[in-house]
């Protein structure tokens, strides 16, 4: 194991530990500060980008490897401290400029989007990671392979550089002083994800937000105008796919709506939510409205504490999925991959309370307990005893019934007018 995946080891049990005591701190003071349903999409799209990672990391580390190796203007030494904490210091610089493009740059915002729909401001939501930022975010980090960084230094400071942002995603958290004046913290790092104007595109330092300072893009939180959470487009959804896919497909739309070349390839680059006049005219869309009603479709309790329930499967499933990548046969771990975005698709449709959502859950829970009834094994992992066959397959079978009962009974009270609780 290297010292990557000893890292990540630690820290997932860390993350979800940390996010129970913030629900804990909330309630006690009062706060409500998580929504089940976002929450789960929130945490299903960090499963995606994990997911993804599995296979991009040949790309992205391949590439840089190879710059290192054959471009590097220097032979910096992995066991030196100096390298290691100016390596850290570079790439928090680089992420910088990664991050400000990301919001000045339409086609690099259709990767970072992700990160910023959800509405709620909690520690789920610094998990809400991309599954598209690996397409180009690896450019701005290669000016560290060619001064000559090796490429384990670089892994290490830029899970480091990753996992330090997590605690600053947090209402609960208040000023810190001198805390907030150098390092990128809960305060300077809610003024970020606000869609007021004053807030709006500021404050993108990893873990210094000197970087923000020096180059004329920091903002103070200010208590007299609390931020405002999500984006400007709202996803308005819980699909995790869409999530992913939706400004991709509304540029691409403005794109060949456009009448000229030149705005055909304008709309990729310019700042996200130019559109060309002419697109603008004939397609307008809804002004931004910072008062607008949090997107909430109705969901009984049973049924979300169902999709919790079926969401904390998943994510045992998607921890079993990367542990097994390092030794899985392609196909499987292919097959393996489609099933748990799928999966996450059934359920992010079911969470918005669609009638559909019910059929796709239902198909995905029979799916699920025909693969090991009538293979044997689960995705490369052959020779199941009997017992271990019948748990995987009486979990879903179980899981029907509850949901089918849950269906009818949530059908039951819109019949009788009764409100379905959320």
């Amino acid at each position: 194991m290297n010292m990557q995946e000893i890292i990540i080891t630690w820290a997932t049990p860390v993350f979800f530990a940390l996010i129970a005591l913030e629900l804990l701190v909330a309630r006690l003071r009062g706060r409500v500060v998580y929504h089940g349903t976002d929450a789960i999409n929130s945490l299903g799209l960090g499963v995606i980008s994990q997911i993804v990672a599995v296979f991009s990391k040949l790309l992205t580390f391949g590439i840089y490897a190879w710059c290192a190796q054959h471009l590097a203007l220097f032979a910096l030494p992995a066991g030196s401290a100096w390298v290691w904490v100016s390596a850290l210091l570079c790439y928090d610089f680089c992420y910088y400029w990664l991050h400000r493009a990301g919001h000045e740059v339409n086609i690099l915002w259709a990767a970072h989007v992700v990160h910023h729909q959800s509405e709620d401001y909690n520690l789920s939501t610094a998990l809400r990671q991309t599954g598209s930022g690996v397409l180009l975010g690896w450019l701005f980090y290669l000016p560290m392979a060619v001064v000559g960084y090796p490429l384990e230094v670089f892994v290490v400071v830029a899970l480091i550089d990753l996992l330090y942002q997590f605690w600053v995603h947090t209402e609960l958290v208040g000023r810190l002083g001198w805390f907030d004046r150098v390092f990128c913290s809960p305060s300077n790092h809610r003024a970020h994800h606000a869609v007021n104007d004053k807030y709006l595109d500021r404050n993108y330092g990893g873990i210094l937000i000197v970087w923000d300072r020096l180059f004329g893009s920091f903002v103070e939180e200010d208590d007299n105008e609390p931020p405002v959470y999500g984006t400007r487009s709202p996803l308005r959804s819980w699909n995790p796919l869409w999530a992913n896919a939706e400004v991709y497909w509304a540029t691409l739309q403005d794109a060949w709506h456009a009448r000229r070349w030149r705005d055909k390839l304008l709309v990729w680059l310019k700042p996200p939510g130019w559109r060309p006049a002419d697109v603008a005219a004939r397609f307008p869309k809804p002004a931004f409205d910072l008062r607008r009603e949090r997107f909430t479709p109705p969901l009984s309790r049973g049924l979300t504490a169902y999709s919790l329930v079926q969401f904390a499967l998943l994510l045992a499933m998607g921890v079993h999925f990367l542990d097994l990548a390092k030794h899985l046969p392609a196909g499987s771990l292919v097959g393996y991959a489609v099933f748990l975005l799928l999966s996450l698709y059934a359920l992010g449709v079911l969470t918005e309370g669609r009638r559909s959502g019910l059929v796709l859950e239902g198909l995905r829970l029979l799916v699920t307990a025909c693969i090991p009834l009538f293979t044997g094994d689960w995705f490369g992992v052959t020779h199941l005893d009997v017992r271990a066959i019948a748990a995987l397959v009486a979990i879903p079978v179980l899981s029907a019934l509850a949901l089918g009962w849950l269906a009818l009974g949530a059908r039951g009270q819109a019949g009788s007018g009764k409100p379905i609780p959320g």
